[in-house]
């Protein structure tokens, strides 16, 4: 017996959801700028990791959480989970660790929701009207403009380009495959092995080629814990709730919304100041989300 598919999420829920989806998927960025000073990628990962499944295991026991019920959906939700989380994150943290820029980096994974509309309507059945394509647009190009000052394209090596790259094939399939694998998982349980697939493959990653040395600064025990927290939990919840209540096309035009409160939260944190240029970025990637999510 099939568990009944998820309905969707009411308007309401849908943007309370979306707004703190994107609220918690921006402070990846501030999270990695205080943790990665102080412990190696794959390490760093393995904690955030580990720190996200004290949380979870206690909870799926007090929740009494419906976990998949045979062993191909189990497969399917561990594939999913590293994709979105494992390889996303490993491209994401290496390509910063190997020193690309955070706007090149907001480019090259900005791609995902074009490509992702690409592959809806095949590979899911979802069409992308031309009003959301306009939109999907429109929000490419706002955060072009966001990041602009931060884009450098000297210096830039081809393994930190490559690790963005992956990032983006990372998450660009994992949703994908999510979407059409994972529809009936219970979302608490889904998130709690997500992080335990990811746990042993990026822990095993970090004893073989990373010295796992890490200074416990304070910067780093917040970096960490905000991570494990706010972003392997709550925010991988969110993004997966998303997923399987709404049109993919859709959920990931919110990812547009992420470099925008990524530089808010730069100016509230560490005084950075926004161009005129990053302003009106901000205003059209708001409207082409908007449009997309009509």
């Amino acid at each position: 017996m099939t568990q009944e598919k998820p309905k969707a999420l009411s308007p309401g829920w849908m943007v309370a959801a979306s707004g703190l989806f994107i609220f918690f998927w921006a402070s990846g960025f501030v999270s990695a700028k205080f943790g990665l000073p102080y412990a190696e990628p794959f390490t760093f990962l393995a904690l955030r990791f580990l720190v996200a499944l004290v949380v979870l295991v206690p909870l799926t026991v007090f929740w009494r959480v419906r976990w998949p019920k045979t062993p191909t959906a189990f497969i399917h939700v561990i594939v999913a989970g590293l994709l979105v989380q494992t390889t996303y994150l490993t491209g994401v943290f290496y390509g910063i660790y190997f020193g690309l820029s955070t706007g090149v980096m907001a480019l090259i994974v900005g791609l995902q929701p074009l490509i992702t509309g690409s592959l809806a309507a095949p590979l899911l059945g979802e069409k992308v009207t031309s009003k959301q394509w306009l939109g999907l647009g429109m929000g490419f190009v706002g955060l072009g403009l966001v990041v602009a000052e931060k884009v450098e394209l000297v210096g830039q090596g081809a393994w930190a380009v490559a690790f963005a790259g992956l990032a983006l094939i990372g998450i660009t399939i994992g949703t994908i495959y999510q979407k059409r694998f994972c529809a009936e998982v219970d979302a608490r349980a889904a998130v709690t092995v997500q992080n335990a697939a990811s746990f042993v493959i990026i822990g095993f990653l970090a004893t073989q080629i990373e010295t796992m040395a890490v200074d416990w600064t304070g910067e780093f025990i917040f970096a960490l814990i905000w991570s494990g927290v706010g972003l392997s939990v709550i925010a991988i919840a969110l993004y997966f709730i998303l997923v399987q209540r709404g049109a993919a096309a859709q959920v990931t035009s919110l990812i547009y919304l992420s470099p925008p409160t990524t530089a808010i939260m730069g100016w509230l944190m560490f005084g950075e100041t926004f161009a005129l240029m990053a302003l009106i970025g901000m205003a059209i990637a708001v409207a082409g989300v908007a449009i997309v999510n009509r």
